[in-house]
C-alpha cells in the first residue's frame, strides 16, 4: 500500500533517509499485489461473518415451533431419506436450541443434499444442495479465490507480502521526534496529506490486529501451513492407546471447505473392528443410541454427528466453535465411536491440543468471528479499516503520479544504500519464515535484473 511522501517527512541522515526510500519502494511494490487480494478478503470475510450470524451457514437458525417432546432421530433421519429418493444419511446436525429445526445430510452418488427436518413433526422443511449458498461462495473466493491450488497459492503470497507492508508501512510511520499523537490521530488538512495521514494512523493501529489475521489465515494455507506449521503440530494419535488406526486422516471429513479443527486434521481416523475403547454404550449402536451416548457423556445443544464410512469406519462426534457449534473455542471437543460395539475409541479436547492447536482454536473462532455479536462487529470494524488502507492507497498513488502518463510512478531505488548486507539478512529471514514470500521476492528481482532494467520502454513504463 502506498504510503509516505519523503518529502513530507521529518528530516533525517543520509543513511535513515535512503533506509526510508528504499522501504517505500518495497511497501509500493508489494501494495500493488497484496491490495486487490486484500479488498477481496475484507469483502467476502465481512459476508460470511454477518451471514452466518443472522442466517446460519448450514440452515442451524431455520425456526420450528416447540412441541412437548422431539421424536426420535431415526425417524427424523427417515424423513430426510425419503425427502431425496434414493439416497444415503451421511451426518447429522443436533438443533442448536429447542425452537430451532434439525439438519441431515444425505447423499446420492457424489451429490450431497441437507435436509432441514422439524424434530417434533418429521416433517420435512426445506432440502438444499449442500455448499451451495451465499455463505459458500463467499467461503470458496475467500479460501481460493474460485481457483483451487492456484488460488490458494496467490492468496499465500499475498498473505506473506502482507507482512512486508506491515514492516516497512511500520518503519516509516513509526513516532519519530515526539509525534506520537500526529502519527496515531489522522490530519484531515486536505489533499494528499490527508489521505496520507489516514492511511499511516489507520495501518499503525490495527498492525498487530492485522498480523494476527494473516498468520492465523496462513496457517490454513498450503505451503506455509500445512507444510511448515501444521505437520508439527497436530494432535498425536499416540495417545490414543492401542486404538486400531485407519489409514485416512481426519482431514478427509473435510468436503470443499475446512470442517475439520486445524489440531487434527492430519491425525488419522481409529478404526472400528476390536474390542479397544471405553464401554459405553448399552445397545448396538444406531444413530438413536449414539445421540443418547453423545448426550450422556456431555455433548449439549448444537452437535455434529458424522456416520460410519467405510467397512471400519466410526461413529464421530464433534462440537467446536469453527463450525458454529458453539462460542468457546476452549470447549471444543471429537468423539470416535466404534460402529460395532459402541466403545468410545478416542475422545480429544481442546486440553489435548499441543499449544499451537489451541492457539489456532481460539485464532480461528477470533478470525471467524464466532464468539458472539462482539466478535462480528469487532471484525467487521477491522475489515473496514483493511478496505479504508486499500482504498487511501489508491488515491495517494493516483495523486502522486498526477502528470506522470502511462509511468507506474514507483518511488525511486536510492542510489548509495549503506549497509545493505542488514537488508539482506532481513530479506533471507522472511524468505525462510514465509516461502512463498521469499519466491515472489527472489522471482521480481530476478526479472527486474535480467528483464526490466534491460528493456528501456518497459523500464521506463514500471519507474
Amino acid at each position: 500500500m502506498v504510503s509516505i511522501d519523503p518529502t513530507a517527512a521529518p528530516a533525517r541522515s543520509s543513511d535513515t533517509s535512503a533506509f526510508y526510500r528504499a522501504a517505500w519502494r518495497w511497501h509500493f511494490y508489494a501494495g500493488l499485489y497484496v491490495i486487490p487480494f486484500f479488498a477481496i478478503l475484507a469483502l467476502t470475510g465481512m459476508t460470511m461473518l454477518w451471514i452466518a450470524f443472522l442466517g446460519g451457514r448450514d440452515g442451524e437458525r431455520i425456526p420450528v415451533v416447540p412441541q412437548e417432546a422431539p421424536l426420535a432421530v431415526s425417524i427424523q433421519a427417515d424423513a430426510a431419506l425419503a425427502a431425496v429418493y434414493d439416497s444415503v444419511l451421511v451426518q447429522y446436525v443436533a438443533p442448536r436450541a429447542a425452537d430451532r429445526a434439525a439438519v441431515f445430510r444425505v447423499d446420492v452418488d457424489n451429490m450431497a443434499t441437507m435436509v432441514a427436518v422439524d424434530p417434533y413433526t418429521a416433517q420435512v422443511i426445506q432440502t438444499w444442495p449442500r455448499r451451495s449458498g451465499w455463505y459458500d461462495l463467499a467461503d470458496n473466493i475467500h479460501s481460493e479465490l474460485l481457483l483451487g491450488v492456484t488460488g490458494d497459492r496467490m492468496l499465500e503470497i499475498a498473505a506473506s507480502l502482507g507482512m512486508v507492508l506491515i514492516a516497512t508501512g511500520l518503519y516509516m510511520w513509526w513516532p519519530r521526534d515526539g509525534g506520537g499523537r500526529r502519527a496515531l490521530v489522522p490530519s484531515f488538512k486536505g489533499g494528499r496529506s490527508a489521505w496520507k495521514s489516514l492511511h499511516g494512523s489507520i495501518g499503525l493501529w490495527i498492525s498487530v490486529v492485522l498480523v494476527f489475521f494473516l498468520l492465523s489465515g496462513l496457517s490454513w494455507s498450503g505451503v506455509w501451513g500445512e507444510k511448515m506449521v501444521q505437520a508439527w503440530s497436530q494432535f498425536p494419535a499416540e495417545k490414543w492407546d492401542n486404538v486400531p488406526l485407519s489409514d485416512k486422516t481426519h482431514g478427509s471429513m473435510n468436503d470443499g471447505p475446512k470442517e475439520v479443527p486445524w489440531a487434527l486434521e492430519q491425525t488419522p481416523m481409529p478404526a472400528s473392528g476390536s474390542t479397544a475403547g471405553t464401554p459405553a454404550a448399552q445397545a448396538t449402536p444406531d444413530i438413536d443410541s449414539i445421540d443418547a451416548q453423545a448426550r450422556r457423556i456431555g455433548f449439549e445443544g448444537r452437535y455434529q454427528m458424522n456416520l460410519p464410512s467405510g467397512a471400519n469406519g466410526v461413529w464421530t462426534l464433534a462440537r467446536d466453535s469453527m463450525n458454529n457449534d458453539s462460542v468457546s473455542p476452549t470447549a471444543d471437543r471429537t468423539t470416535h465411536i466404534d460402529r460395532f460395539t459402541g466403545n468410545i475409541l478416542a475422545d480429544v479436547r481442546y486440553d489435548d491440543y499441543s499449544l499451537a492447536g489451541k492457539a489456532m482454536a481460539v485464532g480461528i473462532a477470533l478470525h471467524m468471528g464466532t464468539l458472539g455479536l462482539w466478535s462480528v462487529l469487532a471484525n467487521t470494524l477491522f475489515c473496514l479499516c483493511v478496505l479504508a488502507l486499500c482504498l487511501t492507497s489508491v488515491v495517494m498513488w493516483w495523486k502522486r503520479r498526477a502528470g506522470n502518463g502511462l509511468r507506474l510512478a514507483a518511488p525511486p531505488l536510492p542510489r548509495d544504500m549503506p549497509l545493505w548486507k542488514g537488508a539482506v539478512v532481513v530479506g533471507l529471514a522472511v524468505s525462510l519464515a514465509f516461502p512463498m514470500a521469499g519466491l515472489t521476492l527472489v522471482t521480481v528481482l530476478a526479472l527486474d535484473a535480467l528483464v526490466i532494467r534491460r528493456i528501456a520502454p518497459l523500464k521506463r513504463l514500471l519507474s
